[in-house]
């Protein structure tokens, strides 16, 4: 088939208008004296000349008919690129847009706990009872060194109740 390849399409025109012109003269000129001992031969070259042109001439159709979907293919994925480069950008403001209202929340949050955090660290003593409790039980050791702490140790609230009526200082 490589030497189908050769073939240029004005051949394949000349192929078939050849092929047709040997058939017609095999066929239609048998009354030519010259013409009537080669008429078997015309006819024969004719017809396979003209099933070759044939054939050919449907092998170009076929391709010229894929060159166009190419063509046409290649349209839409031009027109698919430009429409994803829009939307890609269109993600990339929304990503950078939402990273920023993050960073300023964020910043809100920080400057606010820095704020809340000033009024009530001075105010809320926590006893030094219920940290030695708290470590002990983050250790899993025992407090005063005869109790075990478990979720069940009870802190006395004589110290949750003296942090409570320490006196609160003003905030400014």
């Amino acid at each position: 088939m490589w030497l189908l390849s050769f073939i240029t399409e004005w051949m394949t025109h000349a192929i078939l208008a050849v092929g047709i012109l040997l058939v017609i003269a095999g066929f239609v000129l048998d009354f030519i004296p010259f013409v009537k001992p080669y008429q078997l031969a015309c006819q024969v070259i004719g017809i396979l000349m003209l099933g070759f042109g044939l054939y050919s001439e449907g092998k170009l159709a076929e391709s010229a008919t894929w060159e166009a979907k190419v063509k046409d293919l290649e349209v839409k994925l031009a027109d698919a690129e430009v429409r994803a480069a829009n939307v890609n950008t269109e993600i990339v403001t929304q990503t950078v847009t939402k990273k920023q209202i993050i960073k300023e929340k964020g910043e809100d949050v920080i400057k606010y706990i820095d704020r809340e955090v000033v009024k009530y660290d001075n105010t809320c003593p926590i006893p030094q009872a219920v940290i030695k409790a708290h470590n002990a039980a983050a250790q899993n050791k025992k407090v005063d060194e005869d109790v075990i702490v478990t979720p069940d140790t009870t802190i006395p609230t004589q110290d949750h109740n003296a942090a409570a009526k320490s006196p609160m200082k003003p905030t400014k």
